[in-house]
């Protein structure tokens, strides 16, 4: 959680100068384009929708921004009479979804053809800036023939934009789904139907979780970038197939308890493949995820202290939880209406060695979380530039009371919420 103690006038003032340089980029830099020679022109595309999403669950959620992003139903937790506290139904109304995309190309540099994108929403960078403008995407790229090089903040590997969920559902299928844009360097090479990736990624808005809570600190002070590489076969219009891994290594401490200086690894592995075809009448989408310590993309998970190096300086040894996802989503391709559903499992796998302290040695998102399942049927209707969109996602979580020598939770009650959401867009 972001804490911050400037005043409500300061507040404004950041406001209002967002504002300002969203003023700018919209009706100054367009003018940049027509005082150059056209060979060197800079061109401008701005584009983007405004979301307004109206929902109700049938229980209180574990959620972001206000129940807008949902993950997973609260547990069950009974009061001195047997009643579940988290037993009731909420609602709300939101448009922090919209967005605004700003496209720049410019002249040739190195025979490459060179881009940019920055794009903002409003759904803020944790709870306490609901409201205020975020930064999504901000890169330059360049494309050569077969070769391509990105640089900025861009989606995570994982996340593959030609094979996700269709989701109305802001949440595209999380925890199922990874999720999340980082800082990247990204190498592209295209060999005849295949191509391959390469990608070095930080993390910002979506981090690893450990004993200093949720930030990007973990991963910085291991002094190198999660590292993933993919291969992808098909033109990603009507087959795509692929499969790719991960590596990333963290330090979940510098110091210990006792204040003694600790640089302690924790490696984790992932892996995904995928395939999208699209025919005529529908189209059909699959991904397999098993990895480990994944919280930072979402998903459910992450890793426990497992070896006690040192008890003098308290130095402790770590090892993550291993998960394995599946979804697959379906829809028709009308371009009037569409029906489509959407189904994700996902199950926790526990560590691969004994875990010392189940009550106290456990970071992560949802580690009580032994399985959880999602289907969701969804109805689109357009009308360019306007789109009607109705969806209704049924989720239910097993959660464990206690845990195993390996941290797979036991004792398991579950938990179930329906969520009926209506969004209406406007597309510009």
């Amino acid at each position: 959680m972001i804490v911050t103690d400037i005043s409500y006038f300061q507040t404004e003032n950041i406001i209002n100068m967002k504002r300002s340089i969203l003023l700018i980029l919209v009706v100054v830099l367009p003018l940049i384009s027509f005082s150059q020679d056209d060979e060197k022109k800079i061109k401008l595309n701005l584009s983007g929708f405004v979301k307004n999403d109206f929902f109700w669950d049938s229980r209180q959620t574990i959620n972001a921004r206000e129940g807008h992003f949902l993950l997973f139903p609260s547990p069950v937790n009974e009061d001195l009479d047997g009643n579940d506290i988290n037993a009731v139904p909420n609602m709300n109304f939101l448009a922090i979804q919209s967005r605004v995309s700003l496209g720049i190309t410019g002249p040739d540099v190195l025979n490459a053809k060179v881009s940019a994108k920055i794009e903002g929403d409003f759904f803020g960078q944790a709870n306490d800036n609901i409201n205020l403008l975020r930064l999504r995407h901000a890169y330059v790229q360049m494309k050569w023939e077969n070769t391509e090089l990105l640089f900025g903040q861009y989606w995570i590997p994982t996340f593959v934009t030609g094979c996700f969920p269709g989701t109305v559902s802001f949440n595209t299928g999380v925890p199922f789904q990874p999720f999340g844009r980082n800082p990247q360097i990204r190498f592209t090479q295209k060999l005849g139907p295949v191509k391959f990736l390469a990608v070095a990624h930080m993390q910002r808005d979506y981090t690893s979780r450990g004993p200093a809570g949720v930030n990007g600190t973990y991963l910085r002070n291991s002094s190198m970038p999660e590292l993933s590489a993919q291969f992808h076969l098909g033109d990603g219009k009507k087959f795509l197939a692929g499969l790719g891994g991960g590596f990333k290594q963290i330090v979940p401490q510098t110091t210990t308890s006792l204040g003694y200086v600790t640089n302690e690894t924790l490696a984790s592995l992932s892996g995904i493949a995928f395939l999208k075809v699209k025919t005529s009448p529908v189209t059909f989408k699959l991904e397999g995820i098993y990895g480990q310590n994944l919280p930072d993309v979402l998903s459910i998970g992450g890793f426990a202290i497992t070896e006690e190096i040192d008890a003098a300086r308290g130095i402790v040894g770590y090892s993550p939880f291993t998960i394995m996802s599946g979804w697959a989503d379906i829809h028709t391709n009308g371009e009037k209406f569409q029906f489509g559903i959407f189904g994700g499992y996902s199950q926790n796998l526990g560590t691969g060695e004994e875990i010392l302290d189940p009550a106290g040695g456990i970071y992560g998102l949802a580690n009580n979380i032994q399985s959880i399942y999602r289907v969701s049927p969804r109805i689109i209707y357009n009308l360019k530039p306007v789109r009607f969109a109705f969806e209704t996602e049924y989720t239910v979580a097993q959660f464990g009371s206690s845990y195993d020598s390996n941290g797979v939770p036991t004792d398991l009650t579950e938990a179930n919420n329906l969520r009926l959401l209506f969004a209406v867009y406007y597309f510009f």
